[in-house]
């Protein structure tokens, strides 16, 4: 079986590096404006099936049968609002303003995807910001470390220093929860030998 991950982000690709994972990567583009009355969390579990969903239009399609895609949404939100990422420094200040001293969720869609079969999920990690001063807010916009993160921090880098504590997947943080991954490849893994299975009766 080849993974193949629709994304670009390295955090991404560590992630799964790490964790002992082989694959590719297939970057796909797909429109991520929330739509009218849209949930955070179907926001997030919608744009990563469209992404796994658009990944095959770039990957070769004799293998498409011996593939499975991943694609993935991570959204910062806060009090049902979707923090992208920033649009400048002053935005990104904003964000940590509005972050600061109190909790938020971090959610991830994740889509795995071989033919027409798709499982998915959408994981939540809870987060708790220290209270931030504006000398913390303008040292840390000025590093520049949160200007291409979504909620404009990075929980693995200096920001580390403002999380005290978070509840649920670290790596789903980062951009992508491991575990829930790896239980999802388990998933369309047996379903995939199950479909495929020359003892299955037509009643199956």
């Amino acid at each position: 079986m080849r993974l193949i991950l629709a994304s670009a982000s390295p955090r991404r690709a560590e992630l799964l590096r790490a964790a002992g994972f082989a694959f590719d990567v297939a970057v796909t583009n797909v429109d991520e404006s929330i739509r009218a009355g849209e949930s955070p969390q179907t926001y997030v579990r919608r744009l990563a099936a469209e992404k796994s969903a658009a990944a095959p239009n770039v990957v070769a399609r004799a293998a498409l049968q011996e593939i499975v895609i991943l694609g993935a949404d991570t959204a910062v939100v806060v009090d049902d609002d979707i923090l992208g990422k920033p649009r400048d420094d002053e935005d990104a200040a904003a964000m940590l303003r509005r972050l600061s001293g109190r909790r938020h969720d971090v959610m991830t869609g994740i889509s795995l995807r071989s033919g027409a079969y798709e499982v998915g999920r959408v994981e939540i990690t809870s987060v708790e910001f220290a209270r931030l001063t504006e000398d913390d807010i303008e040292w840390y916009v000025r590093s520049g470390e949160g200007r291409d993160k979504a909620g404009a921090y990075a929980i693995q880098g200096l920001a580390s220093r403002f999380i005290p504590r978070i509840e649920g997947s670290y790596s789903n943080v980062v951009g992508l929860p491991v575990a829930c991954v790896a239980e999802l490849l388990r998933e369309i893994s047996s379903t995939r030998r199950a479909r495929s299975s020359p003892n299955r009766s037509a009643a199956d």
